[in-house]
């Protein structure tokens, strides 16, 4: 290791060369205040509340972005570096919207916090309101711009991470802003509601749109039936959320609660899972045998479906026709079990947690209600079930562990590890391989599709007739063999590296998942702040866990999935299953 030796605060510390000053800072166990700073991002040095002095230099500078030297000495602790933070703060504060008990970042905000911190207790400058317009059109965000401190993060992550380039700095000095291209909403443009732009965000500028007083208003209509569904990574966050260690895992205190909340029945998104993958793993299989368009492209994301809509519209052939779990599940809530419990579909209200805010936009999609209703009515992020929790005192840790209703509550270990990068794509390799080779599987971990690199691929030899086999094939005494390659992305930076070698006629692989979220949707825009890849790690060990721990491991294996199909749809990828789980997209606008 190519190391430096500096001295921090009369400590000296080695670390890498490259290493910034705050590096240095966090080995020495020195924390340096910041604000525009992010692990995730790129550094940006635009907010200076992390200045610090450094021998022989006359002006004060960033820890975040100034490299270490040889030697170097660096105080971060003196009256003219405290001033300096004060009086940087300050003059943000001098522009800010002074609603701090209003405002859904109370208590989780950085400037907030920092200015505590700091000891800013009165404010030098006069306050000049910016008045600017609040954006409120999207059904999944809404930007307030006054609250704004120019951070820039949520551009960075827009342009760096997501590739979508929604939102840029315009303007100079007090007047520079963020905003959507040419000033429109959010909502006439290209973004895809993904909501990374809210985790990263320190204030309370970019937040999700907030549905709690719906779901309220039903809860305490009697003439309604509220069922709520949970999406598998909301288990391993809803805990962070109210306080318990990152990678809790609370499914059954989850349950628990939202019964005190009051829904009539509480039901598993896992469940719905499972039947995803009954109905692309068939999917998949009859495109190989038909020699349908390949690769085939997963569906369950909603950003990842705005964003090839937006981008990528000569290539939505290739998307799976099926819909999400999320609106499986709301199809199935209007239709089969309005039947089997004798109720007037038009009374029930079907509500989903999600960790999602492109779940609010794909709710609302119109051709999302082909049983004659909204497939779901309301959909909440982790964030938002938080605060209903809260505000109805419920003692979330010390609640007893309930199971799911049934049957709509009976999933797998598969349906489960949806919630992660590569869980879709690893669900559908357990049965895909199952159901070809009609053999178990001896180990259903397919470890090569796991983790946080942003593109994973595998190959997976399937046993297959001749006649039926398409693609790769290698023959082994008379069994032809189909080799499936498979690849999973997650950020849609990575996902624009795939499409472009489809759109060039280069792709390998015969079936690949897409997560818009970093992480898949243990990251997802409606998750607690912060959110990070400390936390995302941490809550994939727990969805993994989640699985190992689970009876039933295989979504064909889901007893209950088994009988919907007998009583209700048939078989998939049947008449029932097309008219009620499948859907179709279209091409939209950038603008």
């Amino acid at each position: 290791m190519d190391a430096v030796n500096l001295t921090i605060d009369g400590l000296s510390v080695e670390v890498p060369r490259g290493s910034t000053i705050l590096d240095a800072a966090s080995k020495l166990g020195i924390d340096i205040p910041t604000l525009c700073h992010h692990p995730d991002l790129a550094v940006k040095a635009v907010c200076r509340v992390c200045v610090v002095e450094v021998e022989g230099q006359r002006v004060l500078q960033p820890a975040c972005a100034y490299p270490v030297a040889e030697g170097m000495q660096v105080k971060t602790n003196t009256a003219r570096v405290r001033e300096a933070r004060k009086t940087v703060v300050e003059l943000m504060l001098a522009h800010h919207p002074q609603d701090c008990l209003q405002c859904e970042r109370n208590q989780n905000c950085e400037l907030q916090s920092l200015a505590y911190r700091l000891g800013v207790r009165e404010i030098s400058f006069p306050y000049i309101e910016r008045d600017l317009p609040i954006d409120e059109l999207s059904p999944a965000m809404k930007r307030d711009p006054n609250k704004c401190i120019n951070c820039r993060r949520c551009v960075s992550v827009c342009h760096d991470i997501q590739g979508v380039g929604a939102l840029e700095s315009v303007n100079r000095g007090f007047d520079t802003v963020v905003t959507a291209p040419f000033w429109r909403s959010i909502a006439e443009i290209s973004c895809v509601t993904c909501g990374q732009c809210v985790l990263v965000c320190p204030v309370g500028a970019i937040t999700e749109r907030d549905d709690t007083e719906q779901v309220w208003a039903a809860l305490a209509n009697p003439q309604k039936h509220v069922i709520v569904q949970t999406a598998p990574a909301i288990r391993v966050s809803i805990g962070e959320e109210l306080g318990l260690p990152v990678g809790t895992r609370v499914t059954k205190k989850l349950t628990a609660a939202l019964r005190r909340l009051g829904f009539d029945r509480v039901f598993d998104t896992d469940f719905s899972a499972d039947l995803t993958i009954w109905e692309e793993g068939n999917e998949l299989l009859h495109r190989l045998s038909t020699g349908g368009t390949l690769p085939m492209l997963t569906s369950c994301s909603p950003g990842w479906i705005k964003y090839i809509e937006h981008y990528y519209p000569e290539l939505l052939d290739h998307l799976s026709t099926c819909k999400s779990p999320q609106q499986m599940f709301g199809a199935l809530a209007k239709t089969y079990y309005a039947e089997k419990a004798g109720l007037d579909p038009a009374d029930i209200v079907m509500v989903s947690i999600m960790p999602c805010t492109a779940k609010k936009f794909e709710a609302g999609r119109p051709e999302m209600s082909d049983s004659g209703y909204a497939d779901v009515d309301v959909v909440l992020t982790t964030r938002e079930l938080g605060r209903m929790l809260r505000e109805a005192g419920i003692d979330f840790s010390g609640l007893p562990e309930e199971e799911y209703d049934e049957p709509l509550g009976i999933s797998t270990g598969a349906g489960a590890i949806f919630g992660a990068s590569g869980g879709v794509m690893e669900a559908a390799l357990r049965t895909v391989y199952e159901l070809v080779t009609g053999k178990e599987l001896e180990n259903v971990n397919f470890e090569d599709v796991r983790g946080l690199e942003g593109i994973k691929s595998a190959t997976v030899s399937l046993p297959i007739p001749e006649a039926a086999a398409a693609g790769d094939k290698a023959t082994n005494n008379g069994v032809s063999e189909l080799e499936v390659k498979v690849a999973v992305a997650h950020s849609l930076q990575h996902a624009k590296t795939l499409m472009e070698q489809i759109r060039a006629g280069k792709a390998e692989y015969q079936f690949i998942e897409v997560m818009c979220c970093p992480g898949g949707c243990i990251g997802g825009g409606g998750q607690p702040i912060p959110t990070n890849t400390e936390e995302r790690t941490l809550r994939i060990k727990a969805i993994y866990e989640e699985d190992a721990g689970m009876p039933l491991r295989k979504s064909h294996d889901n007893p209950a999935v088994k009988t919907l199909y007998k009583e209700y749809l048939g078989k998939p990828l049947g008449e029932k299953s097309h008219q009620l789980l499948h859907t179709h997209y279209e091409p939209r606008e950038k603008f």
